[in-house]
């Protein structure tokens, strides 16, 4: 006998019927239509940049419509086979296999449709860099990069290093890598703030413990058409070398390029693509993302200055804290999702973190 009801299979009906409303199926089955014509235009490649945005977008949208199909062609197989198993019990399994890949599937939909922001569904350039500490918070910069690149990994995403620089002796003085898929802005929003590391330092000879910060900063890779304003002669271009770690693949050209956009002071630096002007594309697309972020954080404090309220700084902001000494734990201080299994969220195992507090933002 199968452990799904007839009562568990009309709730189910009934999120499939809200996924419908919440995903918007039938306006997006419009667009990709549009989309795809557009695709199919004559001269649509001959503007490459503009063409892999559109591919993209149809891309994403079709990919949103497919899931909705095979939940909701799931369904009736998990309908059918209820009321076959009334009759044949060979069926039972076959009724909750499909009935709890119906669920998790939903639950995935669910999640997406959290991420409705203009650049939620694109990607990201996630930077850390290392807080109060010293040489324990550039050891700490690098535990939280590689913690990030494993997460974007294990989902599939492409992971892409714009920039690492060395500290002395130990870890990184910062870190900045570009995430390449789905949702991949509107998932990694979760981790911009100060994230806090307690534990016995390696580098303590009398193995005291020790408390260090590192600050991790979220941008959306924004798309050709939205305009920022970024004038050339506003910007100063040095190159120089890498400075890598050295190896078979270190740069021994002046390859790297540091951007200093002279208006803001802002300074954004690229040297882990092959070539100066791949760096020099990075940096810019960087910059682009920081001024834009910039003028979104005045026009929001301007809103808050109107309305009385008093800004708060997420990046000043204390959002979770690593504790391995003298307990394991890691705790998000906004969700207040936690887990004693610290070993395997520093091996990437975020998406409790990820997903939790976007519920808590979302509620």
């Amino acid at each position: 006998m199968a452990d799904i009801s007839e009562k568990d299979i009309e709730q189910m009906a009934r999120r499939i019927e809200d996924a419908h409303g919440f995903l918007h199926i039938d306006s997006l089955a419009t667009e990709l239509a549009k989309l795809d014509d557009e695709i199919a235009s004559p001269g649509f490649w001959d503007d490459a940049s503009h063409a892999q945005s559109v591919s993209k977008q149809a891309s994403n949208v079709r990919e949103t419509i497919r899931e909705y199909d095979e939940a909701a062609a799931l369904l009736e197989d998990a309908r059918a086979a209820l009321e076959l198993a009334g009759e044949d019990e060979a069926f039972a399994a076959e009724a909750d296999d499909a009935f709890d890949r119906l669920a998790g599937m939903l639950d995935g939909l669910e999640i997406a449709s959290w991420f409705s922001g203009r650049f939620d569904g694109g990607d990201a350039i996630l930077t850390v860099n290392p807080g109060s500490g010293g040489l324990e918070a550039r050891d700490w910069t690098e535990m939280l990069y590689r913690m990030y690149a494993r997460y974007a990994e294990n989902k599939g995403w492409k992971v892409t290093v714009l920039d690492l620089v060395p500290g002395e002796g130990i870890g990184l003085d910062k870190a900045t890598i570009q995430v390449e898929g789905r949702n991949a802005f509107g998932m990694l929003k979760s981790e911009s703030g100060v994230h806090r590391l307690v534990r016995i330092s390696p580098t303590d000879d009398k193995k005291r413990r020790h408390t260090t910060f590192a600050g991790v900063e979220v941008l959306p890779v924004l798309p050709d058409d939205i305009e920022v304003d970024l004038s050339l002669s506003d910007v100063r271009v040095d190159v120089y070398r890498s400075s890598g770690p050295g190896g078979q693949c270190v740069n021994t050209t002046d390859s790297a390029v540091r951007l200093t956009h002279l208006p803001t002071g802002l300074v954004v630096t690229c040297q882990n693509e092959k070539s100066q002007l791949q760096n020099k594309e990075a940096a810019f697309r960087v910059l682009r993302a920081k001024l834009y972020e910039l003028e979104e954080q005045k026009r929001l404090a301007e809103l808050d200055e109107l309305r009385g309220d008093r800004m708060d700084n997420s990046f000043g902001s204390q959002i979770r804290n690593y504790v391995l000494y003298p307990y394991q734990m890691v705790k998000d201080v906004r969700s207040g999702i936690e887990t004693g299994n610290v070993d395997a969220v520093l091996d990437g195992e975020l998406e409790q973190f990820v997903i939790g507090y976007h519920k808590w933002r979302v509620s």
